[in-house]
């Protein structure tokens, strides 16, 4: 039995699956855990993967191989792959950011390891890039990205065929990257201001704007002036991250998911695309912008990928 963990800033969830198949069963979620030590996440999944066991009938000393699509970025502690992840740990940006603890890291691999064995830890957008190319909007391409938009902004990339994963497996946060220095109410959950993240991601258009992400695109649906002046504020900062990928890397497609791009789909996607069309047609003509192909299941099947 295998376990797949996806982590994110504002939940955990944990399916099951048997060895040689691809359904996902006995899904169990919560919120992320952001109270008490640093090890409370870690907890938290072994939790979730009793709870899941529970509900499928199964021991949990049938679960042999874990897989876990996390929010990053990552940091090695003692050769084991900790989250240094800015809207879970509370430590790298301070008080100013909200959190409700002081963690710089929180350990995710070794105490999985302990307990289960064989465990892989991925980068969640690098698991959903591996979970597209292999069943989604992105089979078949070799020079592609995936993007989500969600809590955070994260990106996996995919060139010659090879995903890029770097020295620390943090290759793709492009969420990461400055686009402003005027932005002193752009505060990053690692410490940034006026990154990528900072200004468009889930949470941050909350802490800007003094309304959720649902009730800001839900307004501007709706032709109300104001709202729609934001979200093509928003667009043209995801846009223009789009643009340079496609731009330093070669691409020739990238898909989209997350929970703040998914929920407004057919209204943000014609938009975002218009950020590509007709700049340096040399790099960015046919290259189209897509929905996840595994919609709202992506983030499971990004486990799933990461085991399979």
């Amino acid at each position: 039995m295998k376990a797949c963990v996806d982590i994110g800033g504002t939940k955990v969830a944990v399916s099951l699956a048997k060895a040689g198949s691809t359904d996902l069963i006995a899904r169990q979620n919560a919120p992320t855990a952001k109270t008490g030590d640093n090890e409370a996440v870690a907890r938290q999944v072994m939790q979730l993967i009793e709870a899941a066991c529970a509900e499928a009938g199964v021991p949990v000393s049938q679960v042999n191989q874990v897989g876990v699509s996390s929010a990053g970025p990552f940091v090695l502690r003692e050769g084991a792959i900790a989250l240094a992840t800015p809207n879970i740990c509370g430590g790298l940006a301070g008080p100013d950011r909200g959190l409700p603890n002081d963690w710089t890291f929180a350990p995710i691999e070794a105490p999985l390891a302990a307990r289960f064995g064989r465990v892989r830890v991925e980068n969640d957008a690098v698991a959903a890039l591996e979970a597209e190319r292999r069943w989604g909007a992105l089979q078949g391409q070799d020079h592609c990205a995936y993007v989500t938009w969600s809590t955070g902004v994260g990106v996996g990339l995919c060139v010659d065929g090879r995903t890029l994963r770097g020295k620390n497996g943090n290759a793709g946060h492009a969420g990461h990257l400055f686009v402003s220095d005027d932005d002193n109410d752009a505060l990053c959950g690692c410490g940034n201001r006026g990154d990528v993240e900072s200004l468009v991601a889930g949470n941050a258009i909350a802490r800007r704007f003094g309304v959720d992400a649902a009730a800001l695109f839900g307004a501007a649906q709706q032709g109300d002036a104001k709202a729609l002046a934001t979200v093509d504020a928003l667009c043209r900062v995801m846009g223009r991250l789009l643009y340079n990928l496609v731009a330093a890397l070669d691409l020739s497609r990238i898909s989209l998911g997350g929970s703040v791009f998914w929920h407004n789909r057919d209204f943000l996607l014609p938009r975002l695309q218009s950020q590509l069309d007709g700049r340096l047609p040399a790099l960015t003509d046919g290259v189209p912008l897509v929905a996840a192909g595994l919609g709202d299941k992506v983030g499971d099947y990004a486990a799933l990928a990461l085991v399979d």
